[in-house]
């Protein structure tokens, strides 16, 4: 049986996601309305199906802590216990298969105790991915890892240097899919420059990029594998059933695992695309306390942040002053004055413009905190946004909607082409 018959079969669909650009009837979201079963992953939807994906295959596995159950096992434990799937070796992003490992880091190479499979570095190199798929001897590559939806988390960017090596080697790559915890609405903020590639965006896509992992396999396949391959990946999207693009992650009945050690709950995902733009500057991004992108500050400063936050009456969102002493990272153990974002209305919150307007009026208040940069032309905001011009225009003395007017020939190229990947195409109230 072919792989798409595989899978139509599974969901009861006639058409399903496989190769780049294909995507899933309505019947892969079932429920009516938000009214109905919780969401299955496309872990379960593949489990269902007695790992026909897999059998027969030797399956290497990137995953990291999220990758769990309902019942809150993890799969790759579940993996190997299966005499119906023949796993030979696991793959870490950052922070580690097991999420030992801070921010920047991986973990080096270990056999896992508990399952006595090999688990290899795969944070950020390319090269040594494909080396590490060749010795690992495998034929099939399988992602699961929740994403938060924001363009800077990386591991979206494992999974497409994964893509990459698995081209080159003629390997098989299933992804199974997993919701986007912000939502899948729109797409929003600025594309990433080629100019400005690193880790943190690797190629052009949205800030809140608004897809799931298997949406953005799609189109990672579709428009991006690089031309010295010549070829695309032979990818599987085992997508998930009953979730709709209006959900966030706290609708969808699965439990949460924290995808990384500063991301605890959906609450700091809602913030994050917006938030994290406080890593390319001098302020604490909350690194180290119990409120990580959503307490921002510094050492000296106070109310009047705050209280020229709430003047501008952003959408969705209002400021409380908070003190707070991060113990990692940036003004580590000093205390440090700023804000603690409230999101109070989620659905009106725009993340991205909110986390420049903080910057803008925080360089207005307490201008003595300025950019965070590796030497006087390499600026972290540069690359966190992809492109230089939100820095520009607030070092000219620029407001938001300058910095927002800037993008929007790009985001709307980027909408047009991230339509044609989407997989699931239903709101709960049926919109499509």
């Amino acid at each position: 049986m072919r792989r798409r018959d595989v899978l139509a079969g599974m969901l009861g669909a006639a058409s399903v996601p496989v190769l780049g650009g294909m995507t899933a009837s309505a019947s892969a979201n079932p429920g009516g309305n938000g009214v109905g079963p919780k969401v299955r992953t496309g872990f379960e939807t593949l489990a269902a199906s007695g790992y026909q994906e897999l059998r027969g295959q030797r399956v290497g596995m990137i995953s990291n802590p999220t990758g769990i159950l309902r019942d809150l096992t993890h799969e790759v434990d579940v993996l190997a216990a299966s005499p119906e799937v023949d796993i030979v070796a696991v793959f870490g992003p950052e922070h580690g298969f097991r999420g030992v490992s801070q921010a920047g880091q991986g973990q080096a190479f270990f056999i896992d105790a508990k399952t006595g499979l090999p688990v290899y570095n795969a944070y950020n190199d390319a090269a040594r991915m494909s080396d590490q798929f060749a010795e690992a001897g495998i034929d099939t590559v399988v992602f699961d890892i929740q994403d938060v939806g924001a363009r800077f988390y990386t591991y979206i960017w494992t999974m497409y240097l994964a893509m990459e090596a698995a081209a080159e080697l003629d390997l098989r790559f299933v992804v199974l899919d997993r919701p986007n915890p912000i939502t899948g609405l729109q797409a929003e903020g600025p594309v990433l420059h080629p100019e400005h590639s690193t880790f943190v965006g690797l190629k052009p896509i949205a800030q809140q990029h608004g897809m799931t992992v298997g949406e953005l396999a799609q189109l990672f396949n579709g428009e991006f594998l690089p031309p010295a391959i010549g070829k695309k990946v032979d990818l599987t999207v085992v997508p998930m059933r009953n979730w709709f693009r209006d959900m966030w992650f706290d609708e969808t009945g699965l439990p949460w695992v924290l995808p990384s050690p500063n991301m605890p709950t959906v609450d700091t995902a809602t913030v994050y695309p917006g938030t994290a733009l406080f890593e390319a500057t001098a302020l604490s991004e909350g690194r180290g306390t119990t409120r990580p992108f959503e307490l921002i500050g510094a050492p000296n400063i106070d109310h009047r942040w705050a209280d020229a936050l709430n003047d501008r009456e952003l959408p969705g969102v209002r400021f409380r002053e908070a003190y707070f002493t991060p113990t990692i990272s940036k003004q580590a153990n000093k205390v440090c004055g700023g804000v603690q974002v409230y999101v109070e209305d989620r659905d009106a919150f725009d993340a991205i413009r909110t986390g420049l307007a903080m910057i803008v009026t925080q360089r207005e208040v307490f201008p003595e905190y300025g950019w965070r940069s590796q030497d006087v032309t390499s600026f972290w905001l540069d690359k966190l946004t992809g492109t230089d011009r939100a820095r520009l225009v607030i070092d000219a003395g620029g407001d938001v909607d300058e910095i927002v007017a800037g993008w929007q020939a790009d985001l709307a190229d980027f909408r047009r082409k991230r339509e044609k990947h989407l997989i699931y195409r239903r709101t709960r109230g049926g919109r499509n």
